[in-house]
């Protein structure tokens, strides 16, 4: 019993830690100064600003209510083993090996303090060069990720697909919705390198491809992004796939293309062509807003002579499956010799080494420049 009572104080203390770093104390009191607004008899003459209000006090609740659950649990355990009652053994180090492992995830979770690593995330597949190939494998990505997302509970739906000639597909944007998706697929964004022997190849000779994953944050209404009609070009065509059988007789799918950037947003998988049109004038805000925040961010390194590289732009992962079995993160360097695994959708070890990378790196970071 002793160990147990050992091992939850360690938690304890870890937990502790962690409510402080995440100011759990100051979400508590401004949670308790926004309900005090609500009882405002004027509260709800202004429904957009209280409903605004009333999102963000349910925001709060959702980040705290889950430390206090956990402190609560580990306090109330620790209690248990203080008792020093043998009858308790089996019982309190099941309830141990739970929480230890609580703690693991929600420590990780911590990790994600970006200001929208806590929302929803928009994720694109880009096949690349290479044909049959190279579109069969961003079809094995978007199985990967759709797994990943599956085990994580969250909510998928495909934006818009572009399937390959043969198999496979040319491109996929799928919205992910779920608490901290996008901090997690921060890890994902880059260029994915397959080595295989090709099941397209009657030789049966190795083949590389390459696919690209691009991630934005799913802003929706929150992004106040003027875009003017004179600088869009709005097509419709007919959608393809899932939507119900409505969507093969008329042109509800829509493409726009913002033409000062060129970027391209199609949108296919709403019922009517306003919903698809709307849907993508949401996205194409959300990556010009994301455009811009590169661009301060790279011009802010800039300033800091620091040498940055477009993150997209950089390959990232490797995937052998011949003449040997690896996933190689080349940027934090962890790696598995279990491909299967891995695009079967067990992401989460190569998302937590590339978040302890960033907190890492941005630990030493702050402590030369305090040095400074």
């Amino acid at each position: 019993m002793n160990a147990l009572t050992t091992q939850l104080t360690g938690l304890k203390k870890e937990v502790d830690n962690l409510l402080r770093q995440l100011d759990i104390e100051g979400q508590v009191a401004k949670i308790s100064e926004l309900e005090g607004r609500t009882s405002d008899p004027e509260f709800w003459n202004n429904p957009d600003e209280a409903r605004n209000l009333m999102q963000e006090i349910a925001r709060l609740r959702e980040s705290v209510e889950p430390w206090q659950a956990l402190s609560s649990r580990i306090e109330d355990a620790l209690e248990l083993s203080q008792m020093d009652d043998d009858s308790l053994g089996a019982e309190l180090n099941a309830e141990t090996t739970v929480i230890a492992a609580e703690v693991e995830k929600m420590s990780l979770a911590a990790m994600l303090s970006g200001e929208y690593d806590s929302g929803d995330a928009i994720l694109a597949i880009h096949a690349g060069a290479g044909g049959t190939e190279a579109q069969d494998w961003a079809a094995m990505l978007e199985r990967m990720y759709l797994r990943w997302a599956e085990q994580s509970r969250y909510k998928v739906e495909i934006v818009e697909r572009s399937d390959g000639e043969e198999a496979g597909i040319k491109s996929v944007m799928v919205s992910i919705k779920g608490r901290f998706a996008y901090g997690y697929l921060r890890s994902e964004q880059g260029v994915h390198r397959l080595v295989r022997i090709s099941p397209f190849d009657a030789a049966n000779r190795r083949h590389t491809s390459f696919a690209k994953v691009e991630l934005w944050p799913d802003l929706q209404g929150q992004v106040d992004i003027e875009v003017s009609e004179k600088d869009i070009k709005i097509e419709t065509y007919r959608a393809s796939g899932a939507g119900g059988q409505h969507v093969q007789k008329n042109d509800t799918a829509v493409r726009i293309t913002h033409l000062p950037t060129g970027i391209v947003v199609q949108c296919q998988n709403q019922r009517s062509q306003v919903q698809n049109r709307e849907r993508a004038m949401q996205i194409l805000r959300a990556r010009l807003f994301e455009m811009e925040r590169q661009k301060q961010e790279a011009r802010l390194a800039e300033l800091k002579g620091v040498n940055i590289n477009a993150e997209w732009g950089n390959q990232i992962r490797s995937y052998v499956l011949h003449p040997y079995q690896l996933v190689k993160d080349l940027r934090t360097g962890y790696e598995v010799g279990n491909p299967a695994a891995v695009l079967d959708g067990k992401l989460d070890d190569f998302m937590r080494s590339y978040l302890q990378m960033r907190v890492h790196n941005a630990s030493v970071a702050k402590a030369e420049k305090d040095a400074k």
